[in-house]
């Protein structure tokens, strides 16, 4: 049975009597955006920027800038901080070794979840934050169910809570790209990696 993560979302929102300490992964500004800005009425947010599989090193430091731009223009009711990370793209090379072809929203992506996510998992635990969840789940072109299955499996292996989420449902995209025009933020046209650049550049010179 499909589980309705946006729903779960809201019921763990309800059980809080107080803003929560929350590690928010984010794979890009625009995504961020409509998250930060709903889960910024109830938990202080600390956005983390662990994104080793975006290529090239150019394109990294360019989508980072647009997160700090972003963070720092925002006008949010509770806390809001901004976590960098090294680029570690060396790291994401290795991990997806033999995943190379495989099709955009297959195993590789889900290693590169998992690479993520557990990172954010555990700096949470280290760091004392109360909650970890990541943006990801509002691109329309992100598995929800893989995702939440991976952040709720790292939330066993690190004793932290995973905010389940589904942050597209109730018009979170829709309200991602308006706040992206608000904030005149770069939208990207492709997900990150080496492999998703190869294939819109296929797919450009196929069209």
């Amino acid at each position: 049975m499909n589980q309705n993560y946006h729903l779960l979302c809201l019921e763990e929102i309800k059980k809080l009597d107080k803003p929560k300490k929350i590690l928010l992964h984010s794979c890009c500004a625009p995504c961020s955006s409509y998250v930060i800005t709903f889960l910024s009425n109830y938990f202080d947010i600390t956005v983390l920027y662990y994104n080793p599989n975006i290529s090239p090193y150019e394109e990294y430091e360019k989508r980072k800038k647009e997160q700090i731009k972003l963070i720092k223009n925002l006008k949010t009711k509770n806390k809001l901080d901004f976590l960098d990370c090294d680029y570690d793209n060396e790291l994401y090379n290795k991990v997806v070794t033999g995943f190379e072809e495989a099709p955009e929203g297959g195993s590789r992506c889900h290693i590169c979840f998992n690479l993520r996510l557990e990172k954010t998992a555990i700096l949470a635990k280290e760091n004392n934050y109360e909650y970890f969840s990541s943006t990801l789940t509002v691109s329309p072109h992100k598995n929800s169910k893989v995702i939440n299955e991976i952040g709720f499996n790292l939330s066993k292996k690190y004793n932290i809570k995973w905010l389940y989420s589904d942050f597209k449902k109730n018009e979170g995209f829709k309200q991602s790209i308006e706040l992206s025009k608000k904030y005149n933020l770069y939208r990207q046209n492709y997900c990150g990696c080496i492999y998703s650049k190869k294939r819109l550049e296929k797919q450009e010179i196929t069209n």
